[in-house]
């Protein structure tokens, strides 16, 4: 490339991306997520259980798969 399709190339990348400090949202997201938060109903707590049995049965049917849960929690 020379000089000059650097040029252009430069200028079309400034017209297309925004500079960083200017790019700010409408309105604040946080509220309305904390709206969907609260009214998500929880889930029920036979559901917590039945998870933890189901790790369990599947850590003593396949051992070697306990160091690879250990590592991602």
């Amino acid at each position: 490339m020379n000089g000059h399709e650097d040029e252009q190339m430069r200028a079309l990348l400034k017209h297309a991306l925004p500079p960083i400090g200017e790019a700010e949202l409408m309105r604040d997201l946080w509220p309305a997520m904390q709206r969907r938060i609260v009214a998500r109903p929880a889930p029920p707590p036979w559901f917590d259980w039945a998870l933890a049995c189901g790790v369990a049965v599947f850590g003593f049917v396949f051992p070697a798969t306990i160091p690879v849960l250990l590592y991602y929690l």
